[in-house]
C-alpha cells in the first residue's frame, strides 16, 4: 500500500513539473512553481502530525499536486508575461507586484472555493466518515499551505529570479495549440446558438448517463488474501469438521500452487469469544502470491470463481466468499459478512425459515447473484425426556430421581478437589453409550423407594427431533438473514432489482417484515448525507463567486464550469466501466471546486478588458487568446496530477481509481468547454457587461492597489 501511495505522489509530481516546463518554456519559472510542491506537502504533513492523522492510503488519497500549484501557476505565468511586455527601465519588483495584484482575487477565491467543497466530506458519518475525513483534512491543509505560499513566497521569489525581457515568448507546443484554438474560437463565436445547444445537450446527456452508472459503497479493495466461510450441517462433530477443513486446504494447495501461498482454517469459537461460532462454521483463510505469479486467473474476482468451482462438488456445505478486513468491517458495522443482507423479522422460527428459503430462491435468480446463503437456524438434534406423572405415581418414584439421571447425561457435579488455591470440580456422568444412543438411554435403571429398579423408558417418553440451532435477535425481534454477494455488477442496481423481485414474488404474513442491510446501508446513508451538504457547498461556491465579481451574471457564467466538469467525470466513469461510489462522489466534490478556477481566470481578464473600454466581442477574443496558457496549465496540472492514481493497479489503488478518474475526465472536459463555451456565453449574454466593476478593478495599471 505504501508503494502504491509513493507511486501516485511521485508520478503526479513528475507530470505536473513536466506540464509546467512544457508550457512555461523556461526552467526557472517552472522550478519556482514546482517549489510549492514540497513546501505545501511539508505544511500538510506538519498539520497532520498535530491533528494525529496518519499517512495512509486514504489520507493521501485525494492529494493532487496539480491542485496545489494552480494558483502559483497563474501568478508566475502572469508575472513572466508582464515582464516580457514591460517597457525598458521598469523595475522588476514593481512589475511582479502589479502582476500579482492583477490575479490576486481569482487565485485567492479559487483556492477558498476548493477548500469549501471539501467541507461536506467532513460531515460524513460511520465507516465512510472514518475513511474519507482524513483525506479531506489532508487536502485542506495542503491547500492552506499553497495559498500562503502563493501570496508570499511566489511574488518574492519571482521578483528575485525572473528578469525583464529574458523569458521566451512561447514554446513550440503553445504556438501549435494557439494556432488550432484561434479558428475554433472564431467558429464558436460565429455559431453561438449551435455551441450553446450542443453544450446543453451534452450536460443533459451526461445527467442521463450518470443515472445509469450503477452504484456501490466503496470499490472492493484487493487485500491480497481471501477468506470463505463454510457452513456444514448442524450437529457435525469437531473431528469431522477438522477433517473436511484439512481436505479443503490440501485440495486448494494442489489445484492453485501459483496463486495460494498459505491456507489455514478456524472452526468454532476461539478462547476469546469475540466472534462466537458453532462447530458447523469454519473460516478458511487464503494468503495469495503476488498477482504477477498467477497462472489460473488474472483478477481476484476470477480466482474466487475458480476456487468456488473446484469446491462445488464437496458435499454437505455452503460457502460465502469475502476478504479478511472486509469481513471484519461488515461484521462490526452490520453483523453481515456479505455485500447484501436481507433481514427477515418475525416470531415463528419455522415460518421464518420457510420464507427465508423463498427469498433466497428469488434472489438466486437475479443476474450477478453469488454466494446466496440462508442463515442456519435449525438442524440441532435435540433429545427430549418428558417424565410421565402417571407412571411415576404407579411406581412411587419422585420426578427428581428421573431428573438426576437426565442431569448425569451431561455430567453432574459430585464434589471438589482442592490443590492449594485451586479448585477442581468432580463430575459424574453416564457412559458414552447412554449419551449417544436413545435406545440405550431408555434402559438406564431408576431406583424404586422400596427396592428394585425401573428402566427410564418405562417412566418417561424419550423422543428425538431437530430444533433451533441458533436464535438471533435484533431490536428484540427474532430474525433470519439471507446473505448474497453481487459478482460482476454493482451492488446498487442488484439491490434495487432484488427488492422489486422479492416484493412481487414473496408474500409475507402479518407481523413479518424485511430490512435490507450490508454495504448497501452505508451507501444509502452516505448518499442521503451528501444530498444535503453538497447543495449547500455548491451554494457557498456561488456566493463566493458573487463576492469575487459583484455580479450574479458573472458568477453564474463561472459556475457553468461545475456541470461541464461533471459531464467529463461521468463519461470517464462510463468509459472505464466504473459504478458510482462514495470514492467517486468525493471526486465530484473536489471537481466542483477545481473546475471554476480556470473560468475565474478567464472571466477576470474579460472584465479587465471591458473596463479598459473594449467591445465585448474584442474583449472576449483577446482574453481567451491571452489567457489560453494559464487556463490550459491549470486544467492540465490538476488532471495529470491525478493520472498516476487513475492508472495505478497496485494494492489499494481500487479505492483511489474512481476519484482520480472523475477528476481527470472532469478537468479535461471543463477545460475544453471553458475555452469554447464560456466565451460564447459571455458574448450571448452581453447585456450590461460594459458597466465598470462596482467592486473596483485589479488592473495592472493600478499600481497603488498593492
Amino acid at each position: 500500500v505504501l508503494h502504491t501511495v509513493r507511486e501516485n505522489l511521485l508520478g503526479g509530481a513528475f507530470l505536473v513539473i513536466a506540464v509546467l516546463l512544457a508550457f512555461l518554456g523556461e526552467l526557472r519559472a517552472g522550478l519556482i512553481v514546482a517549489s510549492v510542491i514540497p513546501l505545501s506537502f511539508l505544511f500538510a504533513g506538519t498539520m497532520m502530525h498535530r491533528m494525529g492523522i496518519a499517512g495512509t492510503l486514504m489520507s493521501f488519497g485525494a492529494l493532487d499536486f496539480g491542485l496545489i500549484v494552480d494558483s502559483s501557476v497563474i501568478l508566475v505565468e502572469n508575472a513572466a508575461r508582464r515582464l516580457r511586455e514591460a517597457p525598458i527601465g521598469a523595475k522588476v519588483t514593481d512589475v511582479v507586484r502589479r502582476a500579482a495584484v492583477e490575479v490576486r482575487r481569482p487565485t485567492l477565491f479559487g483556492e477558498l472555493i476548493i477548500m469549501i467543497v471539501y467541507l461536506p466530506i467532513l460531515t460524513l458519518e460511520g465507516i465512510e466518515g472514518k475513511l474519507f475525513r482524513p483525506m479531506a483534512l489532508t487536502v485542506i491543509f495542503a491547500l492552506v499551505g499553497s495559498m500562503i505560499l502563493s501570496l508570499t513566497l511566489m511574488p518574492a521569489i519571482s521578483s528575485l529570479i525572473l528578469r525583464r525581457g529574458r523569458q521566451p515568448k512561447e514554446t513550440l507546443l503553445l504556438r501549435g495549440v494557439r494556432r488550432l484554438y484561434r479558428p475554433v474560437l472564431g467558429w464558436a463565436l460565429g455559431n453561438r446558438a449551435w455551441v450553446l445547444a450542443a453544450a446543453a445537450a451534452l450536460v443533459i446527456g451526461g445527467g442521463i448517463l450518470g443515472l445509469r452508472l450503477g452504484s456501490v459503497f466503496v470499490p472492493r479493495l484487493s487485500e491480497g488474501s481471501i477468506v470463505f466461510n463454510t457452513v456444514h450441517a448442524t450437529g457435525i462433530t469437531l473431528e469431522e469438521a477438522v477433517r473436511l477443513s484439512a481436505r479443503i486446504e490440501t485440495l486448494l494447495l494442489e489445484r492453485f500452487p501459483d496463486e495460494i501461498e498459505h491456507v489455514w482454517s478456524r472452526t468454532g469459537t476461539a478462547e476469546v469469544a469475540t466472534d462466537p461460532m458453532g462447530i458447523e462454521l469454519t473460516d478458511t483463510f487464503l494468503m495469495l502470491h503476488p498477482r504477477e505469479e498467477w497462472t489460473r486467473a488474472e483478477t481476484q474476482e476470477e480466482l474466487v470463481g475458480r476456487i468456488e468451482a473446484e469446491l462445488a462438488d464437496l458435499p454437505g456445505m455452503r460457502m460465502v466468499f469475502t476478504q479478511p478486513i472486509e469481513m471484519r468491517i461488515n461484521e462490526m458495522v452490520s453483523g453481515i459478512r456479505s455485500d447484501v443482507g436481507i433481514k427477515l423479522f418475525g416470531d415463528d422460527l419455522d415460518l421464518l425459515k420457510e420464507k427465508a428459503d423463498e427469498i433466497a430462491g428469488v434472489v438466486s435468480g437475479i443476474p450477478g447473484a453469488a454466494d446466496v446463503v440462508v442463515e442456519q437456524v435449525t438442524g440441532q438434534p435435540i433429545l427430549e425426556i418428558r417424565p410421565d406423572p402417571d407412571r411415576l405415581g404407579r411406581h412411587g418414584i419422585a420426578s427428581e430421581r428421573v431428573l438426576d439421571a437426565v442431569e448425569a447425561i451431561g455430567g453432574a457435579e459430585a464434589g471438589q478437589i482442592r490443590d492449594g488455591q485451586r479448585r477442581f470440580a468432580i463430575a459424574v456422568w453416564l457412559g458414552d453409550r447412554y449419551r449417544t444412543d436413545a435406545d440405550a438411554l431408555a434402559t438406564v435403571p431408576i431406583a424404586k423407594p422400596g427396592g428394585g429398579t425401573v428402566p427410564l423408558g418405562d417412566l418417561a417418553a424419550i423422543t428425538r427431533y431437530e430444533g433451533p440451532a441458533t436464535i438471533t435477535r435484533e431490536w428484540s425481534k427474532r430474525r433470519i438473514v439471507v446473505q448474497a454477494n453481487a459478482r460482476g455488477r454493482d451492488v446498487g442496481s442488484f439491490v434495487e432489482e432484488a427488492q422489486e423481485a422479492v416484493a412481487e414474488q414473496v408474500v409475507l404474513p402479518a407481523g413479518m417484515f424485511v430490512r435490507w442491510g450490508g454495504q448497501f446501508e452505508h451507501l444509502i446513508r452516505a448518499r442521503n448525507r451528501m444530498a444535503v451538504v453538497v447543495p449547500i457547498a455548491l451554494l457557498s461556491i456561488l456566493l463566493l463567486l458573487y463576492v469575487t465579481y459583484g455580479r450574479w451574471r458573472d458568477a453564474l457564467r463561472v459556475f457553468t464550469g461545475v456541470p461541464f466538469a461533471a459531464v467529463g467525470g461521468v463519461i470517464a466513469l462510463a468509459l472505464r466501466d466504473m459504478p458510482f461510489s462514495i470514492s467517486a462522489a468525493v471526486g465530484f466534490v473536489a471537481l466542483s471546486g477545481v473546475a471554476v478556477l480556470g473560468d475565474m481566470v478567464l472571466v477576470s481578464f474579460i472584465r479587465q478588458e471591458l473596463d479598459r473600454g473594449r467591445d465585448v466581442a474584442e474583449a472576449v477574443r483577446a482574453a481567451a487568446e491571452t489567457r489560453l496558457r494559464p487556463v490550459l496549465m491549470t486544467g492540465l496540472v490538476a488532471s495529470l496530477g491525478f493520472l498516476p492514481m487513475a492508472l495505478n493497479t497496485g494494492i489499494g489503488a481500487e479505492v483511489q481509481r474512481p476519484l482520480a478518474t472523475v477528476v481527470v475526465g472532469g478537468m479535461l472536459s471543463s477545460t475544453v468547454l471553458t475555452l469554447v463555451v464560456l466565451p460564447v456565453l459571455f458574448v450571448a449574454l452581453r447585456r450590461g457587461t460594459g458597466r465598470p466593476d462596482p467592486r473596483g478593478s485589479d488592473r495592472a495599471s493600478a499600481p497603488g492597489s498593492a
